[in-house]
């Protein structure tokens, strides 16, 4: 990169832009500045893998579940999700009188399905959830996406039981739902979700296990319709504003549709007064259609192209007057064999045509569902390439925040984005690959209860140089001061998904996915679709400690000063000219106080019971003159990288700046091990003081000895017994 005095840092993409989603959809307490709760443990990543391999095995004991009940003539009452207040509210009790009450009890003849289930079973309840219920509308046109969340085998006359399961998409994999059929009721009446039918209850059961998944029905106030489809279909979500759409817009959805893409659009209404009020070509505001096809004609007539659109009203009929509409003189320029087609395609009464820029018009947005691969199989169709990514970030270690924060954005996790080989697109001329990036942030609905609630995340992407190709290392601060992004997301939005299509050249990359402050806390998920062949990982640091340090160590020689110390050693130490950690402590603190420059009131007790099982290679629990020295010469080493980063002599380091001083130190770890690192030694104020540090610097290097001397045949692999295991991590 050339030489650091010749650089200029780079301006022009250092301040990001943020934006607050201040769609219908979202209740006010979606908005606003969050506090910063999330994960604040190692374990909580572990215990949320725990409940997915939970989650899997119920999916796989249904049916032995169900018949147990069925043996027993018992009706199942689900413990993880109880008829009481706890699954129904967490802040605001309803203005209301419950009763939870099975279907048997409110209806002589209950159904589960009656007539295949369609957009008329779903009818909102006194809850705000009609982001969701939208999305289950969208789920009936396709049956089988719908019955891949509503498994149909379900009855409540066959092997019935009171038990039922519904089948999610949660964080990379899907989930399997039991609840009970016990149901709030207030005067005999369901008080959420129903169908339009009395005696028919897939939709009511749906809404309470997509609850039970979040916790409470509470947790279901307010949302976002794309959140919803992509937790019944695995896929990836795009929306596009008609006004803003891009110009390939047509070939992008072409594309889609080739893939199975759901796709839906929609008109505003800036009102409640304006919502499902009529344009005057027959469109309904805010309300949604879907996307079925798409054709490029030719106008005989005009000796041109025209572009059309069938859209599908949910309602069952048209409104749409404009051209192109059943009887509109337009169908006249085409030939009688495109005209045929066209009319083919349009089998059922809710279908209707009109030309692409009549659409880009009349529409405002588009909400488009990509599938992934395995949504698909059996079919033949032109599949995505995925790849998905789990990652946290970590208050003072890896949480950096965006690029308006130059000294910590560089700490935020990175992933290693390859473009093997640009789109089969004969039309277009540049060499590009699509890409579609998504960052999701995990469970902060779920985690509402707690305080929760949507961080403000986006990303930025960097082009690698080639002579870094192939180097999945983690990127340094220099990097990022002086190279711009090659792209990044339009806005930082306070969404669970923030998603963004790209065309890239062929080559490597890096995503810093982020949230808009340093120090927020919380899980993600980034998810990459590409058209062709992609890889995406982590950066990772290869775990390991450099040589340089010990000989750094053993060219040192004794100083004038430190013979003077040697006789504070004898006078502590006694005969056996051996101290204990209580001893260690007291000569650690003489020794420290006749050295200005390194500004401590000397080690804990716990310190030096650490450097005690570092030194002690005779396996006294004592250290010896001669471990003695070769322990200060390492504590001198490692104090010089101190004032390094101690910038404002405040005989304290930034948890941030711990990276760089452990490298430094000749010590080489991974991203998890940096976020431990910044829990474990990190004050309230994400600094690390010259005691914490030591120690920390005094564990690795004891932890790696030990790890050393058990990896016999160096393969990074080592086997131990309880005992083993033991001695090791309590002598530490």
């Amino acid at each position: 990169m050339g030489d650091k005095k010749n650089k200029v840092p780079l301006v022009e993409d250092t301040k990001v832009k943020v934006l607050y989603e201040t769609q219908a959809s979202l209740g006010p307490d979606e908005l606003g500045d969050y506090p910063l709760t999330g994960a604040n443990s190692i374990y909580s990543a572990i215990l949320s893998r725990n409940e997915a391999v939970k989650d899997a095995k119920r999916l796989k004991t249904f049916l032995e579940l169900r018949d147990k009940y069925v043996r027993k003539k018992v009706l199942f009452e689900d413990p993880l999700f109880p008829a009481n207040d706890s699954s129904l509210f967490y802040s605001q009790k309803f203005q209301m009188k419950f009763e939870w009450k099975r279907p048997s009890e409110l209806c002589e003849n209950p159904q589960f399905i009656v007539d295949g289930a369609n957009r008329t079973d779903i009818c909102q309840g006194k809850l705000g959830d009609c982001w969701l219920l939208a999305a289950i509308a969208c789920l009936t046109l396709n049956e089988k996406l719908l019955y891949r969340v509503i498994p149909p085998d379900q009855s409540f006359t066959e092997n019935y039981a009171g038990i039922f399961h519904f089948q999610f998409w949660r964080y990379g994999e899907w989930v399997d739902v039991v609840v009970d059929d016990r149901i709030p009721t207030c005067n005999n009446k369901l008080v959420f979700t129903k169908s339009f039918r009395e005696n028919e209850f897939w939709s009511a059961l749906l809404e309470k296990a997509y609850a039970k998944l979040h916790g409470s029905y509470e947790a279901l106030k307010g949302g976002n319709t794309l959140d919803a489809m992509e937790d019944f279909t695995g896929g990836l979500t795009e929306f596009f504003e008609l006004s803003e759409a891009p110009k390939e817009l047509f070939k992008i959805m072409r594309k889609a549709l080739k893939r199975g893409s759901l796709m839906g659009c929609s008109i505003d209404a800036y009102s409640a007064h304006e919502m499902e009020t009529r344009t005057e070509q027959g469109l309904v505001r805010g309300h949604a259609y879907s996307i079925i096809g798409l054709e490029e004609c030719d106008e005989v007539a005009k000796d041109s192209k025209i572009r059309l659109i069938r859209l599908r009203n949910p309602w069952g009929w048209v409104l749409w007057k404009g051209p192109w509409s059943a009887n509109s003189k337009e169908w006249s320029s085409l030939s009688i064999a495109d005209k045929d087609n066209l009319k083919k395609q349009t089998v059922e009464t809710s279908e209707f045509w009109m030309s692409f820029d009549d659409f880009k018009k009349n529409f405002t947005k588009i909400e488009m569902c990509n599938l992934t691969p395995d949504k698909l199989q059996g079919e033949e169709r032109q599949n995505w390439t995925v790849s998905v990514n789990e990652g946290r970030w970590v208050r003072g270690s890896s949480a950096g925040g965006c690029r308006n924060f130059p000294d910590t954005f560089w700490t935020n996790p990175q992933y290693r984005l390859q473009l093997y080989e640009e789109d089969d697109d004969p039309e277009d001329e540049r060499v590009a690959c699509t890409v579609v990036v998504a960052l999701m942030q995990k469970g902060r609905r779920m985690q509402r209860h707690q305080g929760a609630r949507f961080l403000t995340i986006g990303f930025s992407i960097y082009e690698v140089p080639e002579k870094m190709y192939g180097q999945n290392m983690h990127l340094q601060k220099d990097f990022f001061l002086y190279t711009a992004s090659k792209a990044k997301c339009k806005t930082y939005i306070n969404l669970r998904e923030v998603t963004e299509r790209f065309r890239l050249p062929p080559g490597e990359y890096v995503i810093i996915p982020t949230a808009f402050e340093p120090h927020q806390e919380g899980e993600f998920i980034l998810r990459v679709f590409s058209e062709k062949r992609s890889t995406s990982e982590e950066a990772e640091n290869i775990i390991g400690l450099e040589k340089i340090q010990k000989k750094l160590l053993e060219s040192e020689e004794e100083t004038e000063e430190e013979k003077q110390f040697r006789a504070i050693y004898k006078q502590i130490s006694g005969e056996d000219m051996q101290v204990c950690a209580n001893e260690l402590k007291i000569i650690m603190t003489n020794v420290l106080s006749k050295h200005s420059e390194i500004k401590s009131e000397g080690f804990s007790l716990e310190t030096c019971r650490s450097m005690i099982a570092l030194m002690d290679t005779d396996g006294t629990g004592k250290l010896n003159l001669q471990e003695f020295k070769h322990l200060w010469n390492k504590i001198k080493a490692w104090q010089l990288i101190f004032k390094r980063y101690d910038k404002d002599k405040s005989s304290s380091i930034s948890s941030f700046e711990m990276r760089n001083a452990v490298h430094d130190a000749g010590f080489h770890l991974n991203k998890q091990l940096y976020d431990i690192i910044a829990m474990r030694y990190a004050d309230e104020h994400l600094n690390i003081d010259f005691d914490s540090y030591i120690c920390c610097f005094v564990r690795l290097e004891g932890m790696f000895r030990a790890f050393n001397a058990f990896d016999k045949d160096g393969d990074g692999i080592i086997k131990l017994n309880v005992l083993e295991w033991l001695q090791l991590t309590m002598y530490s």
